[in-house]
C-alpha cells in the first residue's frame, strides 16, 4: 500500500478520530479549522486510501471477565511457507489472541492472549500448541499489570 500524502489538517482529523472515534465531524471541524462537510471528505478519502482501517469499541476485559492477559512467544518446528501460513489462520480464527506478531529472533511469532482463568488458557494452550505438531516450542508470560495498552499510533512530526 501506499502512504498517501497527508498535510497537518488530516494528521489533526487523524488524532480527534483515534481519541474518541465518535467524535462527529462537525467538533472535528472546529477543533481543526475546517467545515463539517470538509471533514467528512478527508476521514472518506482517508477510509479509501486504508490510512483508517476500521472503526471499534474498546472493550474493558476486567469488566467481562477476561482478568489474565498473557504475553506467549511461539517457536514453530519449521519455518516454510505451509507452516507459517497454517499458525496464521490457526491465531487468526482463535479468539483469545487479541495481538500476533510474526518477529525476527528466537521465536517466530509473539501472541498476546486474553483469557478469564488459567483453565481457559490450559485448553487454549492445548489447542494451539499441543496439538499443533508444528509448534516446537512456546514461553509463555503472565501480565501482572496493564501498563498501557492501545493501539493509537504517535502522529507528531
Amino acid at each position: 500500500m501506499q502512504t498517501p500524502d497527508l498535510d497537518q489538517l488530516d494528521i489533526a482529523i487523524l488524532a480527534c478520530l483515534q481519541a474518541d472515534a465518535r467524535t462527529i465531524a462537525e467538533t472535528i471541524g472546529a477543533k481543526v479549522g475546517l467545515s463539517a462537510a470538509a471533514v467528512q471528505r478527508r476521514i472518506k478519502r482517508l477510509r479509501e486510501a486504508g490510512v483508517i482501517e476500521r472503526e471499534v469499541a474498546v472493550l474493558s476485559p476486567a469488566a467481562l471477565g477476561l482478568s489474565m492477559t498473557f504475553v506467549v512467544m511461539v517457536e514453530m518446528e519449521r519455518e516454510n511457507l505451509e507452516v507459517i501460513d497454517g499458525f496464521r489462520r490457526q491465531v487468526l480464527a482463535d479468539d483469545c489472541v487479541q495481538q500476533c506478531y510474526y518477529v525476527t529472533g528466537n521465536a517466530d511469532f509473539v501472541l498476546i492472549v486474553t483469557c478469564p482463568d488459567m483453565t481457559v488458557f490450559e485448553a487454549f494452550t492445548r489447542r494451539m500448541f499441543f496439538d499443533n505438531p508444528n509448534v516446537r516450542h512456546f514461553t509463555t508470560s503472565v501480565a501482572m499489570d496493564r501498563v498501557k495498552v492501545g493501539l493509537t499510533l504517535p502522529l507528531d512530526p
